[in-house]
């Protein structure tokens, strides 16, 4: 086939536009701006724009496919040249569909949770020695890339996300993939991210429901009360439901165990979500022939998916670790989770907040408490990012400070300030947990983890 892909830096077009390249298919692509690593990927592949743009005469008739990313919009020359000449246009996910039909299809979609059980599935499918494909939105550990398809695997793991398909398709992604074998790990509205109404997001996961293919298998997250509610408005179609609850589990010594029977087993990651991910998991590979033993022995060295409760470095008996943060209940339960499981040990923890939502005073009274289970809270706002010069400091640490309620809170406002913290806090009888929704703004996490340990 000849395909053309119009904004191919995006990271899953780019790994699209590599895997069908590898396979034989010739494949072209225009982008306005590629960024690392795309950038070097797509060089290495021989597949690199020479010239940054778009351009209409770059469509022509004897092209099979073009896949359309999300960065292209409504008005792109490219886009317009393709619907002129009546070529076939695909989002990447109706294409990733397409080239998956005739696979079993495992759909994981989930507010939050997805990304950790699909690398919990395809650590132990890997560990397992078995084929399958696979699309994940985040680099995982032990996978180099994003995506893959090969003509040769029967079974394709997916995480499926509730976001727009293309700039031509506004119904959810997750909508396009037809599962066999679909995953709920929760439902949860969040009002100042989402640009929809609570009740069409909700729809949006009985839609998916919906996707399933006949006969086939819907697992959900019984604990939680929207998904329920979710599954409850879908009981009038034929599919086979299993509901997870979270598992018995006990800690000792810094150590996570599930009860399983009568098994202890040991694992490397901790918390309740985690330990719900690994519920759902479990029955993903149960519906997919793996035995329970089998299940139990390979996801013990799981770690973690990337940034949730992932471990940075550890001394003297204090341990530094890195999460994502995206609502006040994922900082409530995440600071939770590092003070069950290490109790005698006190907790440092900084939240990097967007420069714009520490602005947002109705925002900030959602995070009112949240992080009154750690010891020490720091909330970082890199003020440098704000654009308007006439910002009260003063008013804004006061804002925060009130807003979270918290007793020994800080506001730091430069990152000089926050690695000069880290640098003079004694860390002696303290771990650190770091969290935010942005990317640290560059900063290495090690470099950050050594600051905070060394000054023992």
């Amino acid at each position: 086939m000849r395909i053309h892909f119009i904004a191919i830096g995006g990271s899953i077009m780019h790994n699209l536009a590599i895997n069908l390249a590898e396979q034989g298919h010739q494949v072209t692509g225009s982008d306005d701006q590629i960024v690392e690593p795309s950038k070097s990927h797509l060089a290495e592949a021989g597949l690199l724009p020479k010239e940054m743009g778009w351009f209409a005469d770059r469509i022509t008739e004897d092209i099979d496919a073009v896949i359309l990313g999300m960065h292209a919009t409504d008005d792109n020359p490219e886009l317009q040249k393709a619907k002129e000449l009546g070529l076939k246009i695909y989002s990447f996910p109706e294409f990733v569909y397409e080239q998956s039909a005739d696979k079993v299809r495992v759909v994981i979609a989930g507010t939050y949770g997805k990304t950790t059980i699909t690398s919990m599935v395809m650590h132990v499918l890997k560990k397992l020695g078995k084929n399958f494909d696979y699309l994940v939105g985040a680099q995982l550990e032990g996978f180099d890339k994003l995506l893959q398809l090969n003509p040769e695997n029967n079974l394709m793991i997916i995480e499926g996300d509730e976001y727009f398909a293309s700039p031509l398709d506004k119904q959810s992604k997750f909508l396009l993939y037809k599962p066999n074998i679909a995953l709920i790990s929760g439902v949860e509205w969040d009002h100042f991210k989402t640009v929809i109404s609570k009740e069409d997001y909700f729809k949006q996961f009985e839609d998916f429901i919906r996707t399933i293919v006949p006969k086939g298998a819907l697992i959900y997250n019984k604990d939680d009360k929207n998904t329920q509610e979710v599954v409850e408005r879908t009981m009038d179609i034929k599919i086979n439901r299993h509901g997870y609850k979270m598992p018995e589990y006990t800690i000792n010594k810094g150590v996570t165990y599930l009860q399983v029977g009568d098994e202890q087993i040991p694992l490397k990651v901790f918390g309740k979500h985690n330990l719900s991910n690994i519920a759902g998991a479990y029955t993903v590979c149960e519906w997919l022939g793996v035995k329970r033993e089998e299940f139990y022995h390979a996801i013990q060295d799981f770690k973690s998916s990337i940034r949730y409760l992932e471990f940075v470095a550890s001394q003297n008996g204090s341990v530094v670790y890195q999460d994502f943060a995206h609502t006040p209940s994922k900082l409530r339960s995440s600071i939770h989770a590092v003070k069950e499981q290490f109790p005698n040990k006190a907790l440092v923890t900084i939240i990097e907040l967007n420069a714009y939502d520490s602005l947002d005073t109705d925002l900030i009274s959602e995070y009112r408490d949240s992080m009154n289970e750690s010891d020490f809270a720091v909330v970082f706002v890199n003020t440098s990012q704000i654009k308007e010069k006439n910002i009260a400091l003063d008013n804004l640490i006061w804002r925060l400070t009130e807003g979270f309620n918290h007793q020994s809170f800080h506001v730091i406002t430069q990152m000089a300030d926050l690695e000069g913290f880290l640098e003079s806090f004694k860390s002696n009888g303290y771990n650190l947990l770091f969290m935010s929704s942005n990317n640290y703004n560059g900063v290495n996490m090690a470099s950050f983890a050594d600051k905070f340990l060394r000054n023992f």
